[in-house]
């Protein structure tokens, strides 16, 4: 019994080490000067952010823009047909059963992409589909349906009331 008592240890993982306690005396190891050193700007405050090269013109702006970015481009979750594949034959995939079966996290429009097969018959509803898919689920026997875009369509503004005098007004 003695024996079985002087090896006893808490199960691995069980105890985690707390936040290193800076500043707390010489016997904690991290006194004085916290494990920063001494002087110097690393001793004295926080670091420069990411980046920031003393002044002199950093790379990120010495370097040329390149590319387009759309400003209010549309960001779609991306499904592709492999991932259709776990759905029943017959059944109905939209943006619901595509959240349940953790397909798409995040809310948002749903595309659907064409790479992998599909060797069953599936209703698709989406609000986009790429070429490639729509032809893939239409010769596995299934059904394509486009959900409403993510966007409204655009109101026309009336048309202003000419002025009673006949002079525009400003």
């Amino acid at each position: 019994m003695a024996d079985l008592l002087s090896r006893l240890r808490p199960p691995a993982g069980a105890r985690a080490s707390g936040p290193k306690r800076r500043g707390r005396g010489i016997g904690s190891g991290l006194g004085k000067t916290c494990g920063r050193g001494t002087k110097g700007d690393r001793a004295r405050g926080p670091s420069p952010r990411a980046g920031f090269e003393g002044g002199q013109m950093p790379l990120y702006r010495r370097s040329p823009k390149r590319g387009f970015h759309a400003p209010r481009g549309i960001r779609y979750n991306v499904v592709n047909l492999r991932d259709l594949a776990r759905f029943d034959a017959g059944a109905t995939v939209d943006p619901d059963a595509l959240r349940a079966a953790r397909l798409v996290r995040r809310a948002g429009p749903v595309k659907i992409l064409g790479r992998g097969t599909l060797d069953r018959a599936l209703t698709v509803k989406a609000h986009a589909f790429s070429e490639t898919a729509r032809e893939a689920i239409a010769k596995a026997g299934g059904k394509v349906e486009r959900l409403m875009g993510p966007r409204k369509p655009r109101e026309e503004a009336p048309a202003a009331a000419p002025a009673e005098d006949g002079q525009a007004q400003g």
